[in-house]
């Protein structure tokens, strides 16, 4: 009899063994490898999400009126710039802050870029650019841009361009030789028609950079070559400021208070869809392709939650509510955990 129980005893625990290991399998199954990273404006605050399933994982408190995010190539790092406090840098597994920079008093940080190691920030309350160390705490330099506005950052490392809309003085910048500093970098100002070009974008073969002037509601196309516009384009937009291309040439245009995102090819310059948003107004919109080009992620302020877009239907496939008064705006992509 005894060895009857034992062998029950056996079986009974072996099949929760399997059990506990199936509920492990499925449960690694159901969570994503990678990482959402979304800017809670409203909040003050970065969500870290599991793009699976719209999960907010945990909520990091960022410096006061933070605009934009980006994260260390490792995926450990992330830094969120603050238009009041410099820059946040938050570590991702143990999800909090543990240092501030601070670039200065009224440097109204807008934008951060993350390439080889190094953060690269614009400074608007200056008029210029910089660049800041994580292994060494310290900004290494600062570049004058001498516009009004400097507020967003196009990085071709492989050129060592940098592009840079100035939303005041309805300029983009082009800086060549940007990586090796201030001095070997060269400034090109190139006068765009439309008002305040803010959302923009290189296109997947680096000849083209298109800004979308969110005062008119049109988009000026510039060829990196000549260092001109040779096109605008004039679609009408209520309120565009963020502008990507896909990988596949695809161009993506978030309308906010239209609520809607505006499809384009890139080739023919002709509109394919707008894909209507379920909101009156989306507010301050964000725009975000994964690497692979089969979604796109869209910030709506306005609403509170961030819509996921299939980019082979053009249907919104997922609604992320992200808490009321969160705000969501601009995101970051970390591929693996």
């Amino acid at each position: 009899m005894s060895r009857v129980k034992t062998s029950l005893r056996w079986v009974v625990s072996l099949s929760l063994a399997v059990i506990v290991a199936g509920l492990g399998i499925a449960d690694a199954q159901a969570q994503s490898p990678e990482r959402l990273l979304v800017l809670l404006r409203d909040a003050s605050a970065l969500a870290i999400v599991d793009p699976a399933n719209g999960t907010v994982l945990a909520r990091v408190p960022t410096g006061r009126d933070p605009h934009e995010v980006t994260a260390s190539a490792d995926g450990r790092l992330a830094f969120v710039a603050s238009m009041v406090d410099g820059i946040s840098v938050i570590d991702i597994a143990a999800r909090e802050e543990i240092r501030r920079v601070d670039p200065g008093p009224g440097s109204q940080t807008h934008d951060v870029l993350f390439a080889a190691g190094k953060v690269y920030f614009t400074i608007e309350g200056y008029k210029s650019i910089g660049r800041y160390d994580p292994s060494t705490n310290r900004i290494d330099w600062t570049l004058g841009i001498g516009q009004d506005g400097t507020h967003m950052l196009v990085l071709d490392q492989g050129r060592d361009m940098m592009f840079l809309p100035n939303t005041g003085s309805n300029s983009v910048t082009m800086v060549e030789g940007v990586m090796a500093g201030p001095a070997r970098a060269t400034l090109t100002d190139i006068p765009v028609p439309g008002d305040r070009p803010e959302g923009i974008d290189l296109s997947p073969d680096g000849r083209e950079l298109w800004t979308a002037t969110r005062g008119d509601g049109s988009v000026s196309i510039i060829d990196v070559a000549s260092r001109r516009v040779v096109e605008t384009l004039d679609l009408g937009l209520q309120d565009a400021n963020r502008l990507k291309f896909t990988p596949d040439g695809r161009v993506l245009i978030i309308d906010g208070e239209a609520a809607s995102l505006v499809v384009m090819d890139a080739a023919s310059r002709a509109v394919i869809e707008r894909v209507r948003l379920d909101s009156t107004d989306t507010g301050d919109g964000a725009v975000l392709v994964t690497p692979d080009g089969s979604r796109a992620y869209l910030g709506l302020r306005a609403a509170d939650r961030v819509a996921v877009v299939d980019l082979n239907t053009l249907e919104v496939t997922l609604e992320m509510p992200m808490g009321d008064g969160a705000g969501p705006g601009c995101m970051y992509w970390i591929g693996t955990m």
